[in-house]
């Protein structure tokens, strides 16, 4: 068996190459990220290897640098693995005292963790193309809480332009509002607006639902405004609009490019009530091959979805906070989709209150019902059946 461990970083990449007999068979090289570097680290691996299946590549989980190389690996059709930093870290550790690290050290380390099989788990191609969804739905997710950062600013901007308009309507954030605001920024455009422009405006945009009486009420209140006429102000929240809607139309099209692969994937998950295709998408791209995992504990393990333990002699942290690693997004996503699926599903809301009934806090609760839900997930994902909800 040939072992190959790479290093990898953002213009280069140590690799080192041995085999079974713990020959060394190429001492620490380096690559550069381009082409030619990778097809050196091939003629290299090509020139001592018999067969494709006695091969394994390990490589870090560094985010993007890694990602051109792997896809590399993988259409070369080697056998990849890719392995956690703090395994590599903790696993060099073992191996000596001495606090050396370097990259070629690395590399080195990476093989060693090949040869010894520490239960690492295949990278497929279709881990590797499963990084479209989860670049769809981090995207989205970036977008999305970029947008609720602009609808706060919304918000503060009519408090001092027009502070009345809230009590006038269900939300600031809805087409009619932003077509009102848009044209006329302040309670001061609003009160010398003329009554047929300002019908018109708000006719068409609600699509039929505000009319004439509602531009009054507007344009009476306006009149009657404690707002401040601020020409700086009003500009900033047109402006703020203005982006509003253009993340508005980039998110659509980003959940519409989302929806193409969900439909593709048909994922049973989708039939649990209350996942939608958007968070569905999000929990699938983190989790990715559900294969690589032995049992859900070990998901909610990845996803660090489980209270810090500490105890030392006496010392026991009883009230303990939740991890910090793992992938925030999957958190994320578990937490709110529990929550829709706690509401929508008779089975988990019944188990909901249960935990509620013990005493529990909402988020402590939610926590157990999110380990329910990840023991179901698998258990569709691994058998391929439909959610069967409870009559």
């Amino acid at each position: 068996m040939i072992y190959i461990g790479i290093d990898v970083a953002k213009d280069k990449h140590d690799c080192f190459i041995t085999n079974s007999d713990s020959e060394v068979l190429f001492k620490a090289f380096t690559i550069f990220n381009n082409l030619d570097g990778f097809n050196d680290l091939y003629q290299k691996i090509e020139s001592v290897m018999d067969d494709v299946t006695k091969v394994k590549v390990g490589l870090e989980a560094t985010g993007h640098y890694s990602y051109n190389l792997l896809g590399y690996l993988i259409d070369k059709g080697l056998p990849t693995y890719v392995i956690n930093p703090l395994h590599t870290n903790l696993y060099r550790k073992s191996l000596s005292l001495r606090q050396t690290k370097t990259d070629k050290v690395d590399a080195r380390t990476i093989a060693s963790m090949l040869m010894s099989d520490v239960n690492l788990k295949f990278y497929s191609d279709t881990s590797y193309h499963n990084e479209e969804l989860k670049s769809l739905t981090r995207y989205r997710f970036d977008k999305v809480k970029e947008r609720a950062k602009l609808k706060t600013s919304v918000s503060r901007l009519v408090c001092i332009l027009f502070p009345e308009l809230e009590k006038l309507v269900p939300t600031l954030h809805m087409a009619s509002v932003y077509a009102l605001l848009s044209e006329f920024p302040s309670a001061k455009h609003v009160a010398t607006a003329h009554l047929t422009r300002l019908t018109n405006l708000l006719s068409k945009s609600s699509k039929g639902r505000y009319g004439k009486d509602t531009a009054i009420t507007f344009r009476d209140s306006a009149r009657a405004s404690i707002g401040s006429n601020m020409p700086a102000k009003s500009l900033e929240l047109k402006h703020t609009i203005k982006l509003i809607q253009e993340l508005d139309s980039e998110i659509d099209e980003i959940e519409n490019e989302i929806k193409i692969i969900m439909d593709e994937i048909n994922s049973p998950i989708l039939s649990i009530p209350g996942i939608n295709y958007r968070m569905g998408a999000m929990i699938i791209a983190e989790i990715g091959d559900f294969n690589r995992f032995d049992s859900p504990d070990k998901i909610l393990a990845y996803a660090c979805f489980s209270p810090s333990t500490y105890q030392s002699g006496q010392l026991d942290g009883a009230y303990a906070h939740m991890e910090k690693r793992g992938s925030r997004y999957l958190r994320y996503a578990l937490y709110n989709a529990t929550k829709y699926v706690c509401h929508w599903d008779p089975t988990f809301a019944a188990y909901l209150a249960k935990k509620r009934a013990e005493g529990k806090h909402y988020n402590v609760a939610i926590s157990h019902a999110v380990k329910k839900l990840v023991r179901v997930i698998y258990h569709l994902e691994k058998t391929k059946q439909q959610y069967i909800k409870a009559a």
